[in-house]
């Protein structure tokens, strides 16, 4: 039994992932049944969700293990030379559901809550928390599931949420934020990543931190973030987007191009640097290592540009270096990222919006990859 506002309607439009692949196996459907939520659930009334890598590398099965090259849009399951993704295509190493509704951001209102949930939660505008942890033991991350690849997501108009996972932005008495949903809906996924890649290795105003693929969702949020714990700030960006990251925060950018990547960061960082928070990976991982201070730390949440790199464990011992894989986070990374967006402490970056009915315009635009920021789908 649940709690809600009023006459739900029975079906929804939704985009539904009916398998692994390219762009084709996306669908949108007018029919599909609204859920409902269980006892400990709510269902929110999604008016935004931001695009992320993780929508496209689940949808391509970059994460199975046969894949080694860069993340790609077209799909794997029918590359020969990887093989079968489908047994491992998600983050977690495990096969997909179908179908599927993806979306990891969702931002909307409570429209009904299970019977356990609390019903002061209805009309609220939220952001969820993406990780789905179990609720028996809420520690162990083998046991996490993801908004969007274990359980639906936010590409619909209605979503259910547990109950702990949802957090009311606005205040319960006064205005709102001054914040549109499509905004609010930029932070979720991209913003507790880069929150989380800072936490593990404890970033703090000693520290310059180099940030890489610092143009996209991630790392435009990397930036800000490390500029909020007073942290100096190295950016490596494309040369067209120089200006842009700069107008972020950066304390100095860096062409991505140039021929000497690691040559250009231990220049602009004006010697070696405490901390290089990476999401690109690639050819450019092993010189950029070299960058990194004695007793330094390396944090990763992506490998845009390839998974597969030449590590020297010479590198890492005698440098006696740290390195932090950040994908599941303790829930204290999220609360935190909403207090950021409450005080008015960090401004999203939205590159653009799309309705939902123009998702295969918007993914395409995503993945060339011209953008600043977010790019965030409006649901009707």
């Amino acid at each position: 039994m649940s709690v809600n506002t009023g006459d739900l309607p029975e079906v929804m439009t939704a985009l539904h992932l009916l398998g692994n692949g390219g762009p084709e196996m996306l669908e949108l459907r007018h029919d599909v049944p609204v859920p409902s939520p269980a006892d400990d659930e709510v269902l929110v009334r999604v008016r935004a969700c931001a695009m992320n890598n993780t929508d496209v590398n689940t949808r391509v099965g970059w994460y199975s293990k046969a894949v080694t090259g860069a993340t790609d849009t077209e799909g794997f399951a029918t590359d020969e030379s990887v093989g079968d993704v489908s047994d491992d295509g998600t983050w977690g190493g495990d096969g997909l559901t179908f179908p599927r509704i993806q979306g990891a951001d969702p931002c909307g209102e409570v429209v009904a809550v299970g019977a356990d949930a609390d019903a002061g939660l209805i009309g609220r505008r939220v952001l969820a928390d993406g990780w789905i942890r179990d609720a028996a033991d809420p520690s162990d991350r083998s046991k996490a599931g993801y908004l969007g690849s274990e359980r639906d997501g936010g590409y619909a108009q209605y979503c259910t949420i547990p109950a702990v996972n949802v957090y009311p932005v606005d205040p319960v008495d006064g205005p709102p934020l001054d914040l549109t949903d499509a905004e609010l809906a930029s932070f979720p996924c991209s913003w507790a990543t880069a929150e989380h890649m800072l936490t593990r290795p404890a970033v703090g105003p000693a520290d310059t931190v180099v940030v890489t693929g610092a143009s996209g969702g991630v790392g435009s949020a990397l930036v800000q973030l490390a500029r909020l714990r007073g942290a100096r700030v190295v950016a490596v960006t494309s040369a067209a987007k120089l200006d842009a990251v700069s107008d972020m925060g950066a304390d100095v950018c860096v062409d991505r191009d140039v021929d000497d990547l690691a040559g250009a960061v231990l220049e602009a960082a004006a010697g070696r640097i405490d901390v290089l928070a990476d999401v690109v990976g690639g050819p450019d991982f092993a010189p950029l290592l070299e960058v990194v201070r004695r007793g330094g730390r390396y944090t990763t949440a992506g490998a845009i540009a390839g998974p597969i790199v030449d590590l020297d464990l010479r590198t890492l011992y005698l440098n006696d270096l740290e390195l932090f894989g950040c994908t599941v986070y303790e829930p204290p990374v999220f609360e935190a990222l909403v207090g950021y967006i409450q005080r008015g402490e960090v401004r999203p970056v939205v590159a653009a919006t799309w309705p939902l009915s123009d998702f295969g315009a918007a993914q395409e635009a995503f993945t060339a990859k011209s953008h600043v920021g977010a790019m965030v789908i409006e649901i009707p």
